[in-house]
């Protein structure tokens, strides 16, 4: 084998090594480069990200190949041997490739209508360095977003590092892959007194309640209710987080938490990203994005205007008052792809170096 050619990384190799702290630290990283853009100074991380691409597969529906290619430049991750340490700047370039085939859970076997990559290439002589399998990275990056915009548009707004001590009640809405995760990186993370599950099918809630009774931490006094309705898993949370397919909302403004600040991670992957939310809760919150160019391509028709880009409020620390309602409409960006699997191959590659 080539010394040049690129190492490989299969999802149980990704999966070893992701943990909230790394996956956390690249988000965050991403999300504030893409606010900068400013190649021209050395100082400051910056993000180059086009909008990604839909590649139709012949003329049978169904068939798409989507491309995410990023350039991230200047930022800093933690270091893998020294955790809570910052490292030198680095520049990343990377290429999520992901094909969706809604047919393959018919096939037989079925497989997963969703495959995802990730290409890393040398950023000073363009080779491909790595193949990642993007499965896992793509889902706990899209958790990690929801995650850093609720610290700062909502525990923020409370003062410095509320994150570590207010408790919270938190709404899971929608308890598939997205749903499961959230919930589980929420605990981990935050300090939830009370986690409220529903899901249009009650048994997959269940079936999460059970899962979360055995696994979490029995110190952590969470209070994990399985709820009828979309209405009464969210009349007392703080946090909600929706993750569904749904074309029709499933919460509306009357359902929210009274007279107090509510933060809402809208996740869901429908034909319109919006549409799990009805417009009367959107006419009366301040909605965030990771990046205004995704928006301005997938948001069209949204019923607010948009505040500000979450990496904005990060450097500025402009918070949302205490009792405002906030969206942080997650979309996901190719700059989050390229920063998340930059951080699992340094991981690896340091394990492989101490072993």
């Amino acid at each position: 084998m080539s010394s040049t050619a690129p190492a490989y990384y299969n999802a149980d190799a990704v999966r070893q090594v992701l943990t909230w702290p790394l996956v956390n630290r690249a988000v965050e990283s991403a999300l504030v480069a893409i606010v900068k853009q400013n190649p021209d100074t050395a100082a400051t991380s910056f993000a180059i990200q086009p909008k990604r691409s839909f590649v139709a597969c012949g003329n049978e529906p169904g068939k798409i190949l989507l491309t995410m290619p990023a350039y991230v430049g200047n930022y800093s991750l933690e270091s893998p041997r020294s955790p809570g340490e910052a490292e030198h700047t680095r520049s990343t370039i990377a290429c999520k490739l992901v094909t969706s085939f809604t047919g393959n859970p018919l096939r037989d076997p079925p497989l997963p209508s969703i495959h995802a990559h990730v290409m890393l290439f040398d950023n000073q002589t363009g080779q491909l360095s790595a193949i990642m399998e993007g499965t896992d990275l793509t889902t706990w990056r899209t958790v990690s977003a929801s995650l850093v915009a609720t610290k700062y548009l909502y525990f923020r707004r409370f003062g410095s590092k509320t994150e570590h001590e207010r408790t919270i009640n938190v709404a899971i809405l929608g308890c598939g892959v997205q749903g499961q995760l959230h919930a589980v990186a929420f605990c981990a993370n935050f300090r939830v007194k009370k986690l409220n599950l529903y899901n249009r099918t009650l048994a997959r809630a269940q079936g999460l309640a059970d899962q979360l009774q055995r696994e979490l931490d029995t110190e952590s006094g969470t209070q994990i209710k399985v709820c009828p309705s979309a209405h009464e898993a969210c009349q007392d949370a703080h946090v909600i987080c929706i993750a569904t397919y749904s074309t029709e909302a499933v919460i509306k403004f009357a359902d929210l938490k009274a007279k107090q600040g509510v933060h809402i991670n809208a996740v869901g992957a429908g034909e319109v990203h919006f549409s799990e939310l009805d417009p009367d809760i959107y006419h009366q919150s301040k909605v965030y994005v990771d990046c205004y160019a995704n928006a301005e391509a997938e948001l069209v028709g949204l019923p607010a205007p948009i505040t500000a880009e979450v990496g904005q409020i990060i450097l500025s620390g402009n918070y949302p008052k205490e009792v405002e309602i906030t969206i942080f409409q997650s979309m996901g960006m190719a700059s989050e792809d390229a920063c998340v699997a930059q951080a699992v191959q340094d991981c690896i590659l340091s394990s492989a170096k101490d072993s």
